[in-house]
């Protein structure tokens, strides 16, 4: 009788950790070889490792007998509890004698980093764009409040140039980049770059704020990131925002909208990806902005762990 799980999560918690020499850059592999039949559960916390960014490979070796097939908790436990269901992550032996033709495929597959889907977590494969509304109405003190707001939600994120990525632009009439996704590449240089920003002052062009954060920041995304639109707002807009809003969807763009104070209900709702309940937020002022911090990287972790394992 064998336990994976506890020995996965006894993995999780403890091998990869700075503290154990865990390099942040390179990708976390686990290699768990099992007889066949284990007798606790191992789906869940195999799910917790994957959303640590821990690859999961699965050997299993033989078979259970008959006579311990009624011990089984999970029959199809593998599929289960590796990275894709796709055959990449897991190897079935027929016996231990065979063991040794598996190493030269799963050295193959540990070294193919573009196809280690686990190395990809919520908080380091995304590249953010802040579209921030620096109109009359926010004044200077606000303004301060809601690029503190970012700076927090920003800080939850792992920030390098292959992990996540921030950029800015600040609105009013008129568009201006703050800082590209290639600008800075570590946290302390975001933060730094976040509070350096000047508030402008002017009207409220939500929809060509849009329109221009696709062509000057979105453009310049990498494939194979996410890419997460954060919008936000204390008034209504005085152009359309529907179809810029239609055209950030048909690029892959994930569109969050935050309306303070003035901001129209039903517009935040347009401009968010659908389901909007879980895309759009308000508050009725900015000093309760922060409320929200735990609450969108909360939606954006768990809209990204919803994604399809095949």
């Amino acid at each position: 009788m064998s336990v994976p799980g506890r020995a996965i999560s006894f993995v999780t918690k403890s091998f990869f950790s700075k503290a154990n020499g865990n390099r942040g850059g390179a990708p976390n592999v686990a290699v768990v070889m099992v007889d066949g039949w284990p007798t606790d559960k191992v789906e869940e916390v195999s799910r917790v490792a994957r959303e640590s960014g821990i690859n999961v490979f699965f050997i299993t070796v033989e078979g259970a007998a008959e006579s311990e097939k009624q011990y089984v908790m999970e029959p199809n436990f593998a599929s289960k509890a590796v990275c894709r269901t796709n055959g990449f992550y897991s190897f079935n032996v027929p016996s231990w004698l065979s063991l040794h033709k598996t190493v030269q495929p799963l050295v193959k597959r540990i070294c193919d980093t573009d196809r280690l889907a686990c190395s990809k977590t919520c908080l380091n494969s995304a590249d953010i764009g802040f579209v921030i509304d620096g109109s009359s109405s926010v004044g200077t003190s606000n303004f301060r409040t809601v690029l503190q707001f970012v700076a927090n939600l920003s800080k939850e994120f792992e920030i390098s140039d292959t992990d996540t990525r921030i950029g800015a632009v600040q609105y009013t009439y008129e568009q201006r980049l703050e800082f590209g996704f290639d600008k800075y590449n570590s946290k302390a240089d975001i933060l730094s770059a976040i509070r350096r920003v000047g508030y402008w002052s002017g009207g409220t062009s939500t929809g060509a704020a849009i329109q221009y954060a696709l062509e000057q920041l979105f453009k310049k995304s990498k494939p194979n990131k996410r890419k997460l639109m954060i919008l936000i707002t204390d008034g209504r807009s005085y152009d359309d925002v529907r179809i810029p809003s239609i055209a950030a969807y048909q690029k892959g763009v994930i569109t969050y909208a935050i309306g303070i104070a003035w901001a129209a209900q039903e517009e935040l709702e347009v401009i968010a990806t659908h389901p909007a309940r879980d895309h759009s937020f308000f508050v009725d002022e900015f000093d309760n902005l922060y409320k929200f911090v735990p609450r969108i990287i909360q939606n954006i972790c768990t809209e990204f762990n919803s994604q399809p394992r095949n």
